[in-house]
């Protein structure tokens, strides 16, 4: 949408990426909605992944991952499993995902955007073998091939990208995606729309096939930091007495992993209500529908709170033999544990 003008990528970021996002996971897609821009322009793949990162502010985690991805690739060239291994080392443990934390799993924006940049600098300007570092990085393991394989199409140009990778989408692309009534054809349409809406509004020109772009060069966004004095301390199994969920932890925050249910799948969609108490005290009534496409991921989670030590209390409070609360474990934070190099994180 954007060619050319990594900044106003940025714009559109910063309205589009907050809905959802913040910290890392909005500068994830600052970066990578730069590099696309730049890709337009050039295809030196190592002078698109640093200009792209300038968007990126320096003093940040997500700025110093993809710095490190940049300078092991240096240090590996010819190694990029060695360059995968100091990301994991590094930079794979996840802090704020409850499903990623003391588990080998990480959605986090800043370990996966540096397998983008693994697999373009690895790959070496090869579609496929690009989409293979990727892939076999692991984690977001589509979202990254998908990002990747993206940037270096654009670089390419459609009709360089290899058959074997287009020929499948052509069956497909009048096909909407799931809950909406885009397809692949009518997203090619918006986003060429978009792009040459973009280029008029920022000083370019569109004379028929004729596009005059104006080139930006990229300036960092504010900076955003999120979950700073957020440290895992600890995940333990919890289980349901009646309709009552409680523990105890030392710490200054916690998430109750787990979901709600149909028992019964012919029954109603329905909202389980959750009283939640801390040291007695009501805090809320969470509710958590059993529909799969507005259903809340956590049964509770809370943070910061003050250092110490907290009892919780979550009351189900309108029980039905149709529906059941599935509980998992609880994870609890606890700032201390930062220097404590005995402790379980």
């Amino acid at each position: 949408m954007s060619p050319g003008m990594p900044n106003t990528a940025s714009e559109i970021s910063d309205k589009v990426g907050h809905i959802m996002n913040y910290g890392d996971g909005w500068y994830g897609g600052v970066y990578l909605g730069a590099l696309y821009t730049l890709a337009f322009f050039s295809n030196d793949i190592e002078w698109v992944v640093k200009e792209g990162l300038k968007t990126i502010p320096e003093n940040t985690n997500y700025h110093r991952c993809i710095s490190d991805v940049i300078q092991w690739h240096k240090n590996w060239p010819g190694d990029w499993q060695r360059t995968w291994f100091e990301i994991q080392r590094k930079w794979a443990a996840d802090r704020s995902c409850p499903d990623g934390i003391f588990h080998p799993f990480n959605i986090d924006a800043t370990v996966n955007s540096a397998y983008v940049v693994l697999g373009l600098l690895y790959g070496k300007g090869d579609f496929t073998r690009t989409l293979e570092i990727a892939t076999r990085a692991g984690q977001d393991a589509d979202c990254n091939p998908s990002s990747a394989g993206g940037i270096l199409g654009t670089m390419l140009g459609y009709d360089k990208i290899p058959a074997r990778w287009k020929n499948a989408l052509w069956s497909a692309e009048d096909i909407p995606f799931k809950y909406t009534t885009i397809s692949l054809n009518r997203a090619y349409q918006l986003g060429l729309k978009h792009a040459l809406e973009n280029v008029r509004k920022h000083g370019g020109s569109v004379e028929g096939n004729n596009v005059r772009i104006p080139f930006q060069v990229p300036r960092a966004v504010r900076f955003e930091q999120g979950f700073t004095n957020l440290v895992p301390a600890e995940k333990k199994s919890v289980r349901m007495t009646g309709e009552t969920i409680r523990f105890s932890f030392l710490g200054d925050g916690f998430v109750v992993r787990g979901e709600a249910r149909k028992k019964q799948p012919a029954a109603p969609d329905a909202v389980l209500l959750v009283d939640l108490y801390i040291n007695g005290e009501k805090k809320e009534t969470i509710k958590l529908p059993t529909s799969f496409t507005v259903r809340r991921h956590e049964i509770a989670q809370v943070y910061p709170l003050n250092l110490g030590v907290h009892d919780i209390r979550l009351v189900w409070t309108n029980p039905d033999a149709r529906y059941e609360l599935q509980v998992y474990d609880y994870i609890y934070f606890n700032e201390a544990f930062r220097s404590n190099p005995s402790s379980p994180q």
